[in-house]
């Protein structure tokens, strides 16, 4: 399932999934289709470039288009939740290049019911 996390991309500053992110998120369709009784997580992520509104909105809009491919395939929306962190809970340095794309991620976390 990390891998699949570290495989969703979006253009920049948009919620627009990138093409290649379809072939990670069908895997996540996959696993979610094999066991019915896992849930998903899915959270949006910014670097601190820019304003905290417009991060916030663009992590909760990024989580909700990594949502709404998932139900497009057929997951059924109860057992998905998304919720955007804007750059509240950054992984690396935003003071570098390399630690702003870090923190420019979705996370997907599954849990049983």
């Amino acid at each position: 399932m990390e891998y699949a996390a570290k495989n969703i991309f979006f253009n920049t500053g948009s919620a627009q999934l990138l093409k290649k992110s379809f072939k990670p998120l069908d895997e996540v369709v996959t696993i979610l289709n094999e066991n019915p009784t896992l849930l998903l997580d899915i959270e949006g992520h910014t670097d601190n470039t820019g304003k905290p509104e417009k991060n916030q909105a663009l992590s909760e809009a990024r989580a909700n288009a990594v949502k709404a491919y998932l139900t497009s395939k057929g997951i059924d929306a109860s057992r998905l939740t998304a919720a955007g962190y804007g750059s509240d809970r950054p992984v690396a340095d935003n003071k570098t290049a390399a630690g702003r794309a870090q923190n420019r991620r979705s996370e997907l976390k599954l849990r049983s019911f």
